[in-house]
């Protein structure tokens, strides 16, 4: 057993050695190993390993980064995903009528994991979404990917606040998911970062779980909920449900409320 123990170590340091590149693009052998937690002889071994699989690759000054061999996997891996296979185009589509970004994410345990995103003429981004982490509770597609958690406390935890708009109170959450579940779309104004709103809609598969939720961001500027928000959200749950279609789901989702939940005031969040 200890030439298997052994292998799965190595293994095990090599995955924690491509982890330390999503915090930044560029590293030194130094610095992959200190957010590794190797050896720097070790850190250098297995990066020496990974660049000969094509895994990481060396620029001129001698920094590593992520190497092309991952894209390839990366996008065999996103590509064959149902949410990403039936939502792409849509989404794509989306982002052109509205000259917004248009999102598409799944729940990874307790965050909001981004399949795929395409930017707008009203909502450029210098880099991309894909394979992005956000907090559930900060965002509109979060609230939508938490309709069906039964126990969101325990998942969540202390509720992390980013902006002084964010909801940090699980009651208040909760009146927020209803309100979710009642209109059949989310919103989001500020709560993760200023000057950013989004509106987002769940998706689901054939037995009406949600599998995936579906939004719309950008400037609050030109997001503009306090006049768009009818016009962005019938556009956003249209598109859903045209996704949701293709996820094989066309019947009722989980039970409506029976009278609308208040709307929630901002300066309860605070």
């Amino acid at each position: 057993m200890a030439p298997e123990a052994g292998s799965n170590r190595s293994v095990e340091r090599a995955v924690a050695v491509l982890r330390a590149f999503a915090v930044t693009g560029s590293l030194r052998v130094t610095e992959v190993a200190n957010l590794a937690g190797l050896r720097q002889s070790t850190a250098s071994r297995l990066l020496s390993t990974l660049e000969s699989a094509a895994f990481v690759e060396r620029d001129a000054d001698g920094q590593y980064r992520l190497g092309a061999e991952l894209i390839t996997l990366a996008g065999v891996a996103v590509n064959g995903h149902p949410v990403h296979h039936a939502a792409r185009q849509p989404a794509q589509s989306l982002a052109a009528a509205t000259g917004l970004g248009a999102n598409v994410a799944v729940r990874r345990g307790h965050e909001a994991y981004y399949l795929c995103n395409f930017e707008g003429r009203l909502a450029p981004r210098a880099f991309s979404l894909t394979g992005r982490r956000n907090p559930l509770h900060a965002t509109a597609l979060g609230k939508c990917l938490l309709l069906g958690v039964d126990d969101r406390r325990a998942l969540l935890g202390e509720l992390e606040r980013y902006t002084p708009r964010t909801i940090t109170d699980h009651d208040l959450l909760d009146a927020a998911i209803d309100q979710v579940a009642w209109q059949g779309y989310s919103t989001e104004t500020e709560e993760l970062s200023l000057s950013r709103s989004c509106l987002a809609a769940p998706l689901r598969d054939r037995s009406g779980h949600v599998v995936g939720a579906l939004s719309l961001s950008g400037p609050s500027s030109a997001v503009d909920l306090a006049t768009r928000e009818h016009e962005l959200s019938r556009l956003v749950v249209e598109t859903a449900d045209a996704i949701n279609s293709h996820l094989g789901h066309h019947g009722p989702t989980d039970p409506q409320l029976t009278a609308p939940p208040g709307r929630l005031d901002q300066r309860s969040r605070s």
